[in-house]
């Protein structure tokens, strides 16, 4: 159900496919070469910021007894977590900042503010997922092991508990973060034995404890009497950042229309089909400077699986010209509000609770999920597509997307499948009744 020739999915010529890949070159080396002052001074003020708000938060709190004293510092202190997280140590630890070579802001030296050691981060984030985004069996961020985002994931019972195993996973986000490369799951599966996974299992325990320490027990004894509120306080301040973090990360790869791919599609691809896979594998959303910057600048998810080195802060500017790109070559170019986005990756997590037989829509055509055989099923959609350009004329994934969109089943058929009401099922019960 996943796409296994990504040329022929997008309806795109070997020449279009070399000509993308080079006007991303461009996109990429033109934004590159002109990083300057300014955005050495956008990142650094951004710094001083979070410090500030951290800092203040952690002083208001020392009077974490008296109510507004409270919500102001629990406020300062989520959006300087929620800032240190996403926009300023996600991104650094990407390589973003290397090239000003200040060993302060330098992915060799960060170590961010979540339970997850950044060398693993870096491993199982920079390497894994933005190399094998969205396929299927290499990239481990498709459903993070527990949630089944896609019916190319056998379902599993375990599956049926979605509905409270996701709002868990988004309150402890940075928790299960913080193992995801230890990979518990392997070892408890009996594929890999416990000295595989120990030094990586002692290391993120260690960080794990000391950060801990630092919200739980050393910021609290400070307050005093306030001990109790203020350790409530931190741990408010810590699942806002994971909740806050799980829904713009969601948003940005599970949302409708996001494809995913196979094995035999990564094995064939170079780099130029690569960059095909990240445009067609990500989702953006609408935002403003706040919502952009406390984002991490993630509502540019496209732009930053294209550019994962790029400054976060030029994402907006290579976005408008990726988009005009996907335009040229009538590629979709996935974007809504972020309720939009949020809403459709719940749908997804509510749908997929139950086995693919009790799903209506195509398993190669479904909102969740399509592949090359979507097209071959219905050829009166393929005959009106074109691969490539010809006489001057285009005709292609974005057309044939929107024609495949009309074929899948609305509210009203849904509601009729599972009454029972569909001719087909009624015609089934008239024959039942007829043999009796």
């Amino acid at each position: 159900m996943a796409i296994d020739n990504i040329k022929v999915y997008a309806h795109l010529s070997d020449e279009d496919i070399a000509e993308i890949g080079r006007r991303l070159d461009e996109i990429k080396n033109d934004i590159m070469s002109d990083l300057g002052p300014k955005d050495v001074g956008y990142i650094k003020n951004l710094i001083r910021l979070q410090r500030s708000l951290e800092v203040a938060g952690r002083l208001t709190l020392l009077f974490s007894g008296n109510k507004p004293f409270w919500w102001a510092g629990t406020s300062m202190l989520t959006f300087a977590k929620i800032l240190e997280n996403l926009e300023i140590g996600h991104n650094v630890l990407h390589g973003q900042w290397d090239w000003m070579n200040d060993p302060e802001i330098h992915s060799t030296t960060w170590e961010w503010d979540i339970v997850c050691p950044s060398s693993q981060w870096m491993h199982s984030h920079n390497y894994v997922h933005h190399t094998f985004t969205n396929v299927l069996g290499m990239d481990n961020d498709v459903g993070y092991g527990i949630l089944r985002v896609t019916r190319d994931k056998k379902w599993s019972p375990l599956n049926a508990f979605q509905p409270v195993i996701n709002p868990i996973l988004a309150s402890v986000f940075q928790w299960a973060v913080g193992y995801y490369d230890v990979e518990l799951g392997r070892f408890f599966s009996g594929r890999v034995q416990w000295k595989d996974i120990e030094e990586k299992f002692w290391e993120t325990t260690t960080k794990a404890g000391k950060q801990t320490l630092r919200d739980y027990v050393l910021y609290p004894a400070l307050s005093g009497r306030n001990f109790k509120s203020t350790i409530v306080a931190n741990l408010t301040a810590n699942t806002l950042r994971s909740v806050w973090a799980y829904a713009v990360i969601f948003c940005g790869h599970f949302p409708d229309e996001v494809e995913t791919f196979t094995k035999e599609q990564f094995k064939n691809e170079d780099h130029n089909q690569w960059y095909l896979r990240q445009m067609l594998g990500s989702a953006n959303f609408h935002g403003g400077k706040l919502l952009t910057i406390l984002s991490g600048n993630l509502n540019y998810q496209i732009e930053h699986h294209l550019f994962p080195d790029m400054p976060s802060n030029r994402l907006a500017e290579a976005g408008e010209k990726v988009r005009a790109l996907c335009s040229e070559f009538h590629l979709p170019y996935n974007v809504d509000s972020f309720p939009a986005q949020l809403f459709k990756v719940q749908k997804t997590l509510l749908k997929l609770t139950l086995p693919n037989k009790y799903l209506l829509a195509d398993p190669d055509n479904a909102p969740e999920v399509r592949s090359n055989r979507a097209f071959e099923k219905n050829p009166q959609i393929e005959s009106q597509l074109l691969h490539g350009e010809h006489n001057g004329q285009r005709r292609g994934l974005i057309h044939g997307l929107g024609m495949l969109k009309q074929l899948r089943p609305g509210v009203k058929d849904v509601i009729m499948h599972y009454t029972g009401r569909t001719p087909q099922r009624m015609a089934k019960r008239a024959r039942v009744a007829l043999a009796r």
